[in-house]
């Protein structure tokens, strides 16, 4: 089957991980654009050489998948900067309405985020003035919700005030003419789909919160899509960087005739109802959103299950992964690991293939687990791991793992395992902070700005992440050698990294 893919940035997250799942299977050729076309952080792709690609490539393959982030504001960042207005959207919509017209048996499927609000102050990834203001312009919309849905504590309605006070008008308006935007496109592209135009629409949401502007848009999504009755082929759910790789599940899914069943255990017995960090919602219910949204089912006896999905989350209380030295006594007296790796043990013995999802932890995997299954020697024989950044990041890409890879190319899905390893474990949980506290000083470094010294940090990481892996490492890919890792900095910060490496069968070095 061939597929072409539009991912909504160009990091590695969006781009290398859906490459390495592809490369799984027996049964997909990935076609993607030039990196040159895809833009580079802030700076917005060329939109116009991007749908001259989508018409030529709809005409090649057999489905497409398309981030409407990326084909109309040039990319995930550029989504929160832009300054189009109606017109611009109007010449959209009938563009994607002759791309149907001209491919009338084609699959688009579409991914369209609701636009995050980060409850922190920093311009990284946002405007210039969320540096000074971030934090109140999440609180002020946070508060404004809460009020008129409940009710406010005193002490919030002193805060709400006083926010109301400072913070310049001339922002807010910035803030919300964006979003208006966005949601109104949001909106919009639910009517695409009610036309025919799109197959399916995923709409993800970036670092959601119970209230404030991420749930007010989120509402007017889901009252248009109770209007327009598009209950299966509009879904909702926190995530982000993994929509790429649902996506890529459900179109594999569906040019398949297949929904493979998914029976989940658990780490911990509170696991399924709390709620994980940057999301707003349970971690069962995301469990049900993602199965769902990539053509998956759920099932409830592991006699049915094409895949057991091996789900940690905390035990009672959820922290960043590289909180790990300090962890909340929770995470031992409300988790039984032992049992939970012996259950995965059990069922890789019984056959049965196992994909984990390690959302233990926020932005980077659990040093437990890993050390558990590696004494087991069964790391190697899981069919993915995923460990990365938010729980829907990793839920989202691991299903999709689990889905290709169910007869795939077994030295493939070792790689992926191993790459998984280094960069959501071994990079994410340990040596990036590490790196923040003792290495970034000593070239005037810091987190979000690498300057001009991305080569040495580079080379530092490659040294640490590597002596980590075979620190940690003793039990699994016996039959491996790993050889020549080398990292890069996509956006010349810390926070995530791209890699590559050999990975070479022992016997061919002797």
């Amino acid at each position: 089957m061939k597929i072409a893919y539009l991912p909504i940035d160009e990091r590695p997250c969006n781009t290398t991980y859906v490459e390495m799942i592809v490369k799984s299977s027996h049964d997909v050729e990935l076609f993607m654009p030039e990196p040159e076309l895809l833009g580079y952080k802030k700076k917005a792709a060329n939109t116009e050489g991007l749908w001259n690609w989508v018409k030529t490539a709809a005409g090649k393959v057999d489905t497409l998948i398309l981030s409407i982030d990326m084909l109309i504001y040039g990319g995930l960042l550029p989504s929160r900067l832009h300054y189009l207005t109606e017109k611009e959207s109007a010449v959209w919509m009938e563009r994607l309405r002759s791309l149907r017209q001209e491919h009338p048996n084609l699959g688009i499927y579409a991914s369209n985020l609701i636009m995050r609000t980060p409850k922190y102050s920093s311009s990284d990834e946002e405007p210039d003035y969320y540096e000074h203001w971030g934090r109140e312009l999440f609180l002020r919309a946070y508060l404004l919700d809460k009020e008129q849905r409940e009710n406010l504590t005193e002490d919030e309605a002193k805060q709400l005030s006083e926010i109301k006070d400072k913070l310049p008008q001339e922002h807010i308006e910035d803030y919300e003419t964006r979003r208006a935007f966005n949601s109104n496109m949001n909106v919009q592209m639910l009517d695409l789909v009610k036309e025919g135009v799109l197959t399916f629409l995923s709409i993800p949401q970036d670092d959601s919160s119970e209230f404030g502007y991420t749930a007010i848009d989120q509402s007017a999504v889901v009252t248009k899509r109770e209007q327009l009755r598009l209950y299966k082929n509009v879904q909702m759910y926190p995530g982000a960087d993994e929509v790429g790789a649902t996506l890529l599940a459900r179109v594999y899914n569906d040019l398949k005739g297949q929904k493979p069943k998914i029976f989940p255990i658990w780490s911990s017995t509170l696991g399924p109802q709390l709620v994980p960090m940057y999301e707003d919602r349970p971690f069962a219910e995301s469990l049900k959103a993602h199965i769902l949204a990539a053509g998956c089912q759920l099932v409830d006896r592991a006699e049915d299950a094409d895949l057991v999905l091996a789900y940690n989350t905390p035990g009672r209380a959820m922290q960043e992964s590289w909180e790990q030295h300090a962890k909340d006594i929770t995470y031992t007296s409300f988790r039984n690991m032992l049992t939970f790796v012996d259950q995965i043990k059990h069922f890789i013995d019984s056959g049965k293939n196992v994909i984990v999802a390690d959302s233990a932890y926020a932005n980077g995997g659990d040093a437990e687990l890993i050390t558990l299954l590696d004494e087991e020697g069964i790391l190697d024989q899981l069919l993915s791991y995923k460990g990365w950044n938010t729980n829907c990041n990793t839920l989202g890409t691991t299903i999709c793992q689990g889905a290709l890879g169910a007869d795939g190319i077994q030295k493939q899905i070792k790689e992926n395992l191993i790459y998984h390893l280094f960069d959501d474990y071994f990079y994410q949980a340990e040596v990036r902070m590490k790196m923040n506290e003792d290495f970034l000083p000593q070239y005037g470094l810091n987190y979000f700005d690498l300057k001009d010294a991305a080569d040495a940090v580079n080379e530092e990481r490659d040294q640490r992440m590597l002596s980590r892996f075979n620190e940690v490492i003793l039990n699994s890919f016996l039959a491996y050698e790993v050889e020549n890792l080398k990292t890069f900095a996509p956006w010349n910060r810390m926070f995530e990294c791209g890699l590559s490496f050999k990975l070479k069968e022992r016997s061919e070095s002797k």
